[in-house]
């Protein structure tokens, strides 16, 4: 069960992880200021567990998250935790993690893949689908995305994270995905929800489609 604790806001004076700045531009000649956070790229990875039909995901505590699902009248200084549980932070993801490291983004990548879901796969295995812009309003920071299948002979291992992290591995039928795309507010990064629209596009099994009208992103057309 997650729980947290002693949950208190306060001001960010040093990060290893984001730098805020300020930048100050002409824009058709009027002045302009935004302000910003330089912070890491990174890399995400769809896994499909072909031996039994399933996107493997993970769970975890965002605290971006959780601050956001607070009114604003009530996050300042201390948090009342059984008010706010944990769970109101917690987002499913894909596999993901910072480029923070001097290796290639497959090798950071399938490092990804081993240390949160338990997978060993080989960076050849990796099928780079795109690479985009995240946080365009703050960051503009980039992420690369990619696509690998596994069975269940290559698990090694639970997952769940190295050192502090606190991950839940979570396989999704087909079924379950299609629910949450047409959840009308799941919690699930924009990112998480292109990918699995890409998935259903470009990997799904054949025979999933098999008496769904022209597939899941059919459409009925009017008057029928």
């Amino acid at each position: 069960m997650l729980k947290i604790d002693d949950v208190k806001i306060g001001t960010l004076h040093d990060s290893q992880y984001v730098i805020p700045f300020r930048m100050k531009y002409i824009q058709n000649g009027v002045s302009k200021i935004w302000d910003l956070v330089k912070s890491h790229g990174s890399v995400a990875v769809i896994i499909f567990n072909v031996s039994r039909n399933v996107l493997v995901c993970v769970k975890q505590f965002r605290p971006g998250v959780y601050l956001n699902s607070i009114p604003d009248c009530d996050k300042t200084g201390s948090i009342d935790t059984s008010k706010y549980p944990a769970e109101l932070g917690v987002t499913l993801e894909f596999c993901a993690g910072i480029i923070d490291k001097n290796k290639s983004l497959e090798e950071i990548a399938t490092e990804e893949v081993l240390e949160e879901c338990g997978y060993e796969v080989s960076p050849s295995n990796l099928e780079k689908i795109q690479t985009f812009r995240c946080s365009v309003g703050i960051s503009g920071d980039f992420q690369t995305l990619y696509y690998v299948e596994v069975n269940d002979s290559m698990k090694v291992s639970e997952g769940g994270g190295v050192d502090t992290e606190v991950i839940e591995v979570v396989e999704l039928s087909l079924d379950e995905g299609r629910e949450i795309l047409a959840s009308a507010s799941p919690t699930a990064p924009g990112e998480f929800l292109y990918a699995l629209l890409w998935f259903y596009n470009n990997k799904c099994p054949k025979n999933d489609f098999e008496g769904r009208d022209g597939g899941w992103l059919h459409q009925p057309e009017s008057g029928k």
